[in-house]
């Protein structure tokens, strides 16, 4: 019955998708910009192939391999939580292209696809990815595949408000990847919480050999090489310095160098484990997504990627037994220290930097990064008005649709046995 469970949903989940894209999706012309709802300011996005593969080559290479590592180094659930991460990834990506192109590339009765929805539906995908982190171990396939279904909806509509009518720059999302799916995530995590499975032992979240010492080494290294892609994927322009490239990597060098520093004086080992350095790399990172493009100046993404190093240890070190201990929430992968909270801060950071969004200050970037301050239509305390907004919205969206995400997983017929354990049972391992 389990494994018909989760053979049957994925049939019927796949069929929908066939019969949707036959009905509805299209290849998109190339070069018109008539097709492209008018919030997304294609003018700037719709790129030539020469641009747009690469990028999207960059970014789906970051989804499938970054992300899909970055879990390999739990002990207990690594190879399988790799093979769910393979299958969300295959789910995601389909469903997300439906929902974005109803939302921004609908016209005449039909979604017209390019490059551009296929790099935007690898950033939704990511934050489901990230989701998954912070319920590993509490729920199995089948219920991964509804909490993609639901949250890719919920986030491709909460981006939709944030960057499409509100007009807010993340260009490497801090807000929409990052903070959306660590909270919403935990809030799952949260819904989810049974007493007597608390008893579960420690070490089945924590590296258990050299094998998953390998895993965060590739995982991290796929991170230094593609992550700077990520985070500049929809503002490069090849007549413009790529400042989200150079932000990010200072911010990973920063970061990296926080973890040498600081985990000596919190744990036993003298030299941080690889795996406290894949975290201090993707606290760098999100530290950037919203302030990358923006005038950080080389110093303050040192100075961020530091401050996102230290936040990542000391929250795994103090806060991580908090949220388990009160709030009942079992964060397998850490997601609120690597995410979370380097989302928020690097939210706020975005929001202090758009306050200095002049002409003199940017330059022609201004068009890039915050159009209608360029054309005049807003002044930079407006729009550091909405960015600042958004982040209460996004965490809104994130914590309401993690509640609902949660009750839903919740019902009983999509419960694993209890005497099958869940990631590591029969369904799993067969597949």
């Amino acid at each position: 019955a389990s494994k018909l469970r989760l053979s049957g949903l994925c049939f019927l989940l796949q069929i929908l998708n066939i019969l949707l894209f036959a009905v509805f999706v299209r290849y998109s012309p190339e070069s018109s910009s008539s097709l492209c709802s008018p919030q997304l300011n294609c003018s700037r996005r719709n790129q030539d192939s020469g641009f747009q593969h690469p990028r999207f080559r960059d970014v789906h290479l970051q989804v499938l391999l970054g992300f899909g590592l970055l879990v390999a180094f739990l002990g207990r659930y690594g190879p399988g939580s790799v093979v769910i991460s393979i299958l969300i990834v295959s789910f995601a990506i389909q469903w997300t292209i439906l929902i974005q192109g109803f939302l921004y590339f609908f016209q005449n009765s039909k979604i017209y696809m390019g490059a551009w929805s296929m790099v935007s539906a690898d950033f939704c995908t990511a934050a489901v990815l990230i989701s998954t982190g912070a319920v590993l171990g509490r729920v199995n396939p089948a219920q991964m595949l509804l909490l993609a279904l639901l949250e890719v909806t919920l986030c491709s509509l909460n981006e939709y408000i944030v960057l499409g009518l509100m007009g807010v720059s993340d260009s490497g999302r801090s807000l929409t990847v990052h903070t959306f799916g660590a909270y919403f995530g935990l809030m799952v995590s949260r819904i989810l919480h049974q007493p007597h499975m608390d008893k579960r032992k420690k070490e089945d979240q924590q590296d258990t050999g050299h094998q998953p010492d390998v895993f965060a080494v590739v995982g991290t290294i796929y991170l230094w090489i593609f992550w700077p892609s990520f985070t500049s994927a929809t503002t490069v322009h090849d007549n413009a310095e790529p400042w989200g490239v150079l932000n990010t990597y200072i911010s990973l060098v920063a970061s990296t160098m926080a973890t040498f520093i600081l985990s000596p004086v919190l744990y036993e080992e003298s030299t941080p484990r690889m795996v406290q350095i894949q975290d201090a790399t993707l606290a760098g990172t999100a530290m950037m997504g919203m302030a990358g493009e923006m005038l950080v100046t080389p110093f303050g993404a040192l100075i961020a990627g530091f401050l996102a190093g230290l936040i990542s240890l000391l929250g795994f070190r103090f806060f991580t037994p908090v949220l388990h201990s009160r709030l009942n929430i079992q964060d397998t992968c850490g997601v609120h220290n690597i995410h979370g909270l380097p989302g928020v801060l690097g939210a706020l950071l975005g929001t202090l930097l758009t306050l200095l969004a002049t002409a003199d200050t940017f330059g022609d970037r201004l068009e890039l990064v915050f159009p209608l301050v360029a054309q005049g239509s807003r002044t930079a305390a407006d729009q550091a008005f909405l960015q600042l907004c958004a982040l209460p919205l996004t965490l809104l969206f994130a914590t309401l649709g993690g509640c609902l995400t949660g009750c839903v997983l919740k019902i009983k017929a999509l419960r694993t046995p209890a005497d099958k354990g869940n990631l590591e049972n029969n369904v799993l391992l067969e597949v």
